[in-house]
């Protein structure tokens, strides 16, 4: 599994799960059961995403922010 997230895009991806993560805690008593295990799944993503600096999205798109020179 190559990466193909770069470092500018993984930093977005993980500054944006926890504002969302935070957002969900905020208004958390107005979601209920699914609803709200569908929006927690949406940071998940991003988190994980942003840590492994792969995208399965990127991947089937054929897209990549990843450059070799990049840390």
């Amino acid at each position: 599994m190559t990466q193909n997230i770069g470092s500018y895009d993984r930093v977005i991806r993980i500054a944006l799960a926890a504002a969302i993560a935070a957002g969900l805690l905020v208004l958390g008593n107005q979601f209920s059961g699914p609803e709200m295990l569908a929006w927690l799944l949406i940071p998940l993503f991003l988190l994980l995403t942003g840590a492994t600096g792969y995208c399965p999205l990127y991947g089937l798109l054929g897209l990549s922010t990843h450059r070799p020179w990049q840390r």
